[in-house]
């Protein structure tokens, strides 16, 4: 069965679905490990509820991001971790530690990629007036929000929404396909070609 490890640095949110979706069967693998660089994080409760093993690892106690980025692999390494699952991780990774996981780094963006990259996806797509906006699941390369595109799904913004009701909205749909493309990944049915993920029949 496959190891998974999450990255997270907040409520995790995503990673609630994911557990959910993991312990329903949805998901045929292992949550070996969650990887948290906040000990104040609601992540950490959630998976020490679940009986998920918690790796606190905090940029501050480490002389540089090397340094940080070598404890993390040195932790996914002892689960023998496959796939990793980008939840709300705050902190860029690095190209090495991109290139290192090349095709196994999975992310989740509230904005359909490649409109309004970077933290604020759900409030710049807001504030900019569009009337459709969605989430991407993708994999992560080298670049922000780059990498190829997995799924996709889009939502209308009503003329009723304020930010608040939208991000509702935004993660409802978040906590929907983001396990489905683990999903995918997990039964080996997803092979990148250039910037395009086929997926293929069961």
């Amino acid at each position: 069965m496959m190891n998974i490890a999450v990255f997270a640095s907040g409520r995790g949110t995503n990673f609630n679905a994911i557990i959910k979706a993991v312990r329903a069967g949805k998901i045929k693998a292992n949550l070996a490990l969650l990887v948290c660089d906040n000990p104040d994080a609601g992540a950490i409760k959630k998976a020490k509820r679940a009986g998920i093993e918690v790796a606190l690892i905090e940029r501050k106690d480490f002389s540089s991001k090397r340094e940080f980025e070598r404890e993390i692999i040195r932790r996914l390494e002892s689960h023998n971790i496959e796939l990793i699952v980008l939840a709300g991780f705050m902190r860029i990774l690095t190209a090495d530690f991109v290139r290192r996981y090349a095709g196994r780094i999975l992310n989740i963006h509230p904005a359909l990629l490649p409109s309004f990259k970077g933290t604020e996806g759900i409030k710049d797509a807001f504030d900019y007036g569009v009337k459709i906006t969605g989430v991407t699941a993708h994999f992560v390369d080298e670049e922000m929000d780059h990498g190829p595109i997995i799924l996709q799904g889009a939502l209308k913004i009503d003329e009723s929404d304020t930010l608040e009701s939208l991000e509702k909205k935004i993660h409802r749909l978040e906590h929907r396909l983001y396990p489905e493309a683990i999903r995918l990944f997990v039964e080996g049915r997803l092979k990148i070609e250039g910037r395009k993920v086929r997926i293929s029949n069961p």
